[in-house]
């Protein structure tokens, strides 16, 4: 699982993207009238216009899962584990919508939400990157996903190096 973070200006290009695609489906939403594009589009600038000084008020974070994990991952699960990552991100009270695509052999979702909350303030991307990391590393664990290969390679030899006595390893001073 990784997440893929970007801010944007236009809700409605946006959501054109994720709604687009074939197959496209809709899993779970807060606060956005679901029915056209256009619709929904209206309803994130709503929210918008609480701050109109955020000139980048979309959130649009892509949650890609690796094909192993595939037969798991319900609509329900998705959204569930979608879910638990906004909340452990700081994406609360706030518009936003999860749409699944079925468009890659990587089972992946959007989600998209507006960085203006509830109340008209920003949501904070302080750390953003460094916790989308922590955050989708603690769900891998916690649900039992796969990593990819080279992660994979790079944790068994951490906890390689971690069995090892503290050895103190030297180059030698010349080549043969």
């Amino acid at each position: 699982m990784i997440g893929k973070l970007k801010k944007g200006s236009s809700f409605g290009g946006c959501i054109r993207y994720v709604t687009g695609k074939d197959e496209a489906k809709i899993i779970a939403s807060d606060g956005v009238l679901l029915g056209t594009n256009a619709e929904m589009t209206q309803s994130f600038e709503l929210q918008r216009q609480l701050n109109s000084r955020i000139k980048k008020p979309v959130g649009h974070i892509a949650l890609s899962f690796k094909p192993e994990d595939k037969p798991r991952l319900t609509d329900e699960f998705m959204a569930k584990i979608a879910l638990e990552y906004m909340q452990m991100m700081g994406i609360n009270d706030t518009q936003f919508i999860i749409v699944r695509h079925h468009n890659t052999d990587n089972p992946h979702c959007h989600i998209v939400y507006n960085r203006i909350n509830n109340e008209g303030k920003l949501i904070s991307d302080a750390h953003d990157y460094r916790r989308n990391e922590q955050v989708t590393k603690a769900l891998k664990s916690k649900y039992g996903l796969t990593y990819g290969t080279a992660r994979a390679i790079l944790i068994l030899a951490s906890y390689a190096m971690l069995s090892v006595p503290n050895t103190r390893f030297t180059m030698p001073s010349r080549m043969p």
